[in-house]
């Protein structure tokens, strides 16, 4: 019997619980307002750097210690929920993100805006594994997919919908961080009715060391994925920390919808692009997510070149076809080899590895438009750095290929 059946006979008998299909869809819409929240910020760092007078050095690093935060929350709590339950894990992250969200909407000043992200990292990255793992549990193949889009929706559906607050509504620096906390709480109560997805196994207190641990099945697909997940991300980044003042400065605009929209396009049209590919084998959308991104950052240079808005978001929007076929490819090739217990580990693993691409280049990016005083330098510097990255993972997916190409030859 499976490790979810077995969960699924400790339910309370007559006691109302959400079905199959209204589990995974409240999981998949945790995932989004988690990522929404994270994304929410972007467009109000033009609003709190006029208001408290910092570089874009200080808004890389409080995009960076975000970032930070989540590695630390998955590889401490990443395989909790393989041992004590999705449920737990997931109570206690919300409310810890909800901390966070009334820390973003109390601040006056940068200390309390890196407080708030790094109570938001800890919440995200402890929620991310379990989210993903309960998802999978419930539906392999169904779970597989919205693993991979439900990021992009909320990654750009909060940049834009931030954007717009700032835009049209009074107190941005608040309303949008209020609206977020009465979505999260709904979303607290739909976990309280949703039964649990695995059974409690032993190991929880040992689960808490950080410990980088594969199972031998998915070690060469890891090794094929990784180096595709840390350059997709590492492009997120970008749009997420620098990208809104980079479309400003190129559309001659300070609307705060400009600063949201680029991280938008690429988020959305990745998400569009793992449902439109959703029946692709794994190696081929990694492969459509190599060229992709490849083709769209080297077309965006050529616009940043031409000072063109509109051909810059022409090609972010490329380069979201890469994202999101490189993300779906990452996680399709690894994830259904995955046993139960496991799941939440291995996925910590894969996002530890997006993290590490999402902050670390990001800040660098960001030391640097402070000591060279070009913002579209660096743009520069950092789209020639992601189709290295590309063109890397790309090499290193052919050669991991071609042994298996010779033998079945």
């Amino acid at each position: 019997m499976s490790q979810t059946a077995v969960a699924a006979r400790h339910t309370t008998p007559g006691r109302f619980r959400l079905g199959r299909t209204s589990s995974l869809v409240l999981l998949a819409s945790i995932v989004v307002s988690l990522l929404a929240a994270s994304s929410a910020p972007t467009p109000l760092y033009a609003t709190y750097q006029a208001e408290w007078g910092f570089s874009p050095m200080t808004t890389t690093v409080v995009f960076g210690v975000y970032a930070v935060a989540v590695l630390v929350a998955l590889l401490i709590f990443g395989r909790l929920s393989d041992h004590v339950g999705r449920r737990p894990v997931l109570f206690v992250a919300l409310l810890v993100q909800a901390a966070a969200l009334v820390v973003f909407a109390l601040a006056g000043g940068v200390p309390a805006l890196m407080a708030a992200r790094v109570v938001q990292g800890l919440a995200t990255g402890a929620a991310l594994a379990a989210l993903g793992a309960g998802m999978l549990d419930i539906d392999r193949v169904r779970g597989t997919t919205a693993n991979a889009v439900a990021p992009g929706i909320g990654t750009g559906g909060g940049a834009l919908l931030s954007a717009l607050v700032v835009q049209f509504l009074p107190a941005p620096t608040h309303l949008i961080y209020l609206a977020l906390l009465a979505v999260l709480a709904v979303q607290a109560v739909g976990v309280a009715l949703m039964p649990e997805t695995v059974s409690r196994a032993p190991g929880a207190r040992q689960s808490l060391i950080p410990e980088v641990k594969l199972p031998r099945n998915v070690r060469g697909p890891v090794a094929i994925a990784a180096p595709v997940l840390f350059a997709v991300w590492a492009l997120a980044g970008f749009y997420a920390s620098l990208g809104p003042a980079v479309v400003r400065n190129l559309a001659g605009s300070t609307s705060a919808v400009y600063g949201g929209l680029g991280l938008f396009v690429l988020a959305a049209v990745a998400a569009l692009a793992v449902l439109a590919m959703d029946k692709r084998p794994a190696h081929t959308l990694l492969t459509v997510g190599i060229v992709g991104l490849i083709v769209g950052v080297a077309g965006s240079l050529v616009a940043l070149s031409a000072g063109s808005a509109a051909g810059f978001l022409v090609a972010t929007g490329v380069a979201g076809i890469g994202f999101g076929s490189g993300f779906q490819g990452a996680i399709r090739l690894v994830v259904p080899l995955v046993a139960a217990h496991e799941r939440a580990g291995v996925l910590a693993l894969l996002f530890v590895i997006s993290y590490l691409g999402l902050g670390v280049p990001a800040v660098v990016a960001g030391y640097v438009v402070v000591h060279s005083g070009s913002l579209l330098d660096t743009a520069r510097e950092y789209g020639v750095a992601v189709i290295v990255l590309a063109a890397l993972a790309g090499f290193a997916l052919v050669r991991r290929r071609l042994p298996r190409m010779r033998t079945a030859g």
